[in-house]
């Protein structure tokens, strides 16, 4: 299943109705729904054109088409509340899937040479090319390695909090 295709067993487990839409950085989306009027300044003011508009008018990053830079312009051009620079950027980091080139045998390693943050290693393995590993704590969520992965398999996806041990 790629980041846009839905497998039936997630159409029909109503998968599809959790799908994270990644929100341009320092932007959560209770906020764009209280606040976001869908003029959509962002969108011209982002160097990179990464960011659109949802059926809902919303804005939403597409990392297939580059990376973020956090240059701030769409934060700096948006005429409502709905940045805050106090927050993270982005609630999400990237974590790599199945179809991952040197899972299947493949050399590659676009992933890691696109990170800005170094934050993509790979690991060396006998009978198999290395495998990539994402460190979490070093990912900003950029996007750069979605851009990069020529095997689709790289996805931003918000970490799921562990419940307390009691």
């Amino acid at each position: 299943m790629g980041r846009q295709g839905l497998d039936r067993r997630t159409f029909l487990s109503g998968g599809f109705a959790a799908e994270h839409l990644v929100r341009p950085p320092w932007t959560r989306d209770s906020v764009i729904a209280e606040a976001c009027s869908g003029c959509g300044a962002c969108i011209p003011a982002c160097p990179q054109s990464i960011i659109s508009l949802d059926r809902r008018r919303r804005p939403v990053v597409e990392f297939d088409a580059g990376e973020c830079t956090f240059c701030g312009r769409c934060a700096d051009a948006c005429p409502e509340p709905v940045f805050d620079r106090s927050i993270a950027p982005f609630p999400h980091i990237a974590v790599i899937g199945d179809t991952c080139f040197p899972a299947r045998g493949i050399v590659c390693q676009s992933c890691g040479d696109a990170c800005p943050e170094m934050a993509i290693s790979f690991r060396l393995r006998l009978g198999g090319p290395a495998l990539p590993f994402i460190a979490a704590d070093r990912c900003t969520g950029c996007g750069a390695c979605i851009a990069a992965c020529p095997a689709d398999a790289i996805a931003a996806t918000v970490p799921k909090r562990e419940a307390p041990h009691v």
